[in-house]
């Protein structure tokens, strides 16, 4: 089954939590903390397959997880970092933060990757908390949550040209003709259900060329197949336009050839600006000729070749037409700089402190924002030092004042993700 879209949420791993411990050997009085560290949650990383040519693994994925850090031990042993989890994707495949709309990254090349979600660090053992005037604290933390997201995955075919045109109008027969690609062919429409890759050889020289389900009027807005498909065009160099120019399914070629120019505008206007041959298909039929001359006295600035692919005839001057422009053509830049997620540099940032208060409806005030939950999430409530710790954080951050300023009062309930709390004045 060939699957080129898919949604999914990605989690990546956890770190490991730090512990509390201290030394208790023979001959070593006062022996101090020796509570290590947890390791580092492991990332969860797309990278790029050449053997690969659809999305089929993932539909069934819902939630991919990555591995947590290992816990911190005694004697100061730190934890170890968890094992990246590596998503092998087929070439061409692009992710995006689906809440944002952003590209995380968009991967072209064999085995080039991209770190989709980062994972937490380790938390910190209190071997990490001692100073001179606190030398055996009882302050731990658990490991830092790795980063949560929904994303988009959508694959886009690499070719160097793509084929386009109505149903039927002989696109499957011409790349069965030109390489050794071995598309479903039959006289009825959308034959074609998904797209058919293929090497063209010309001389000593090739290209890959994508056969693509037939386009109908209102693709681009959903109607018939090829609206699913149509992303896949949008990485070709060229574009060979087929047109039916025996006009044998009563349909006029010119009017065939203008739709679904409309179709690739209203898809993406990036389209039309690609390098376009037209060829005239089926060229060895009734009534060719008569339409032949109507189209080329109507169309005019596009390089047009007569073809039939059923008896082969045209199809080397086609080839050699496609090799021509296809040398002068530029690379396609997809994307521009703004729809990618800003480069991380990943040196020390301050945090975001904000936060926010609200009365829900049970009448307990909820502190909601990033940090604070982050470090509710890494806080050990089980050690008092650990608690007396937290607070002090939220003291230093203003929640305090903030409470006192939204009205709550000594006793009031206060709720962080699904802990609550008294608020002491």
């Amino acid at each position: 089954m060939f699957v080129d879209l898919v949604k999914l949420k990605v989690v990546a791993g956890t770190g490991g939590d730090g512990i509390v411990a201290f030394r208790r050997e023979k001959y070593v009085p006062m022996g101090g903390p020796a509570g290590g560290s947890g390791g580092k949650g492991g990332d969860l990383i797309f990278i790029a397959e050449e053997g690969l040519s659809t999305l089929l693994e993932l539909r069934y994925n819902k939630i991919i997880k990555a591995s947590y850090g290992e816990n911190g031990m005694p004697k100061g042993m730190h934890g170890k970092g968890a094992d990246d989890t590596y998503i092998k994707v087929p070439v061409g495949t692009t992710i995006f933060d689906h809440d944002t709309g952003k590209i995380i990254g968009d991967l072209t090349s064999h085995k080039e990757e991209v770190i989709v979600a980062k994972g937490g660090r380790g938390g910190r053992g209190n071997i990490q908390f001692a100073t001179t005037r606190h030398p055996a604290p009882e302050i731990c933390e658990k490991g830092e949550p790795g980063v949560a997201r929904n994303i988009r995955v959508e694959l886009k075919v690499l070719a160097d040209v793509g084929l386009v045109g109505f149903p039927s109008v002989g696109k499957s027969t011409l790349i069965s003709v030109v390489s050794k690609a071995k598309p479903k062919i039959a006289d009825y429409h959308f034959t074609t259900l998904k797209p058919n890759l293929g090497v063209v050889g010309v001389g000593d020289k090739s290209f890959v060329m994508a056969d693509l389900p037939g386009l109908i009027e209102g693709a681009s807005t959903g109607s018939g197949l090829g609206h699913q498909f149509l992303r896949h065009i949008e990485r070709t160099k060229v574009i060979i336009h087929i047109v039916d120019i025996s006009g044998m399914e009563g349909r006029d070629p010119v009017e065939d050839f203008h739709l679904i120019n409309k179709e690739l505008e209203q898809y993406n206007l990036n389209l039309l600006s690609r390098p376009q041959i037209i060829a005239l298909n089926k060229s060895d039929l009734t009534g060719s000729d008569e339409n032949y001359e109507k189209f080329i006295n109507s169309i005019k600035g596009y390089p047009i070749v007569k073809i039939s692919a059923a008896t082969h005839e045209g199809i080397e001057e086609l080839l050699y037409k496609t090799l021509e422009v296809l040398e002068r053509a530029k690379e396609v830049d997809l994307y521009s700089e703004e729809e990618f997620e800003g480069v991380v540099e990943y040196n020390f940032t301050k945090e975001d402190s904000t936060f926010s208060i609200l009365l829900a409806d049970d009448n307990v005030y909820e502190i909601h924002g990033d940090l604070v939950e982050k470090l509710f999430k890494m806080t050990d409530f089980s050690k008092d030092q650990s608690v007396k710790r937290f607070s002090r954080q939220l003291r230093s951050m203003g929640v305090d004042d903030a409470l006192r300023e939204k009205g709550v009062q000594h006793g009031d309930v206060v709720r962080i993700l699904d802990y609550e709390f008294d608020f002491l004045s």
